[in-house]
């Protein structure tokens, strides 16, 4: 039998809830670091290179803050979908994902090609309207 704990000093936490738990905080870690990246990037910048002008440094903090905005409306509207999903009365995702599986390979394909088109077009504009 597989060992189903993790054993620390003082607690012991099952390997399931704390899988979830690091699952459901990684997107709240990332955006952190990004804005961590985001306040102290020119700071690092000038260690690592004197001459580094404001110029040079505003290039990779747009890139960052460009980035941040694309994740904060990508999980924002995520958010909105998941709360009006079942109060227009739609199928759970369970449903819509096991008649997805129905569908033929080259559906199947066409649409996540859609999707990542789309998503990157998304990308792309929050890109742009931040430069």
């Amino acid at each position: 039998m597989t060992n189903l704990y993790l054993r620390l000093p003082g607690f012991t936490m099952p390997k399931i809830y704390m899988a979830t738990v690091l699952k459901k905080i990684e997107p709240l870690v990332l955006f952190l670091l990004l804005l961590l990246g985001w306040s102290y990037g020119p700071g690092w910048l000038r260690l690592v290179d004197e001459t580094v002008g404001n110029v040079d440094q505003s290039i990779w903090l747009l890139i960052l803050l460009s980035l941040m905005t694309f994740l904060l409306i990508s999980s924002l509207c995520w958010w909105l979908l998941q709360r009006f999903w079942l109060l227009a009365g739609l199928p759970s995702f369970v449903l819509m994902v096991s008649q997805f599986k129905t569908l033929q390979l080259w559906q199947q394909l066409s649409f996540y090609w859609l999707s990542f088109a789309t998503l990157l077009l998304a990308a792309l504009g929050s890109l742009m309207a931040i430069c």
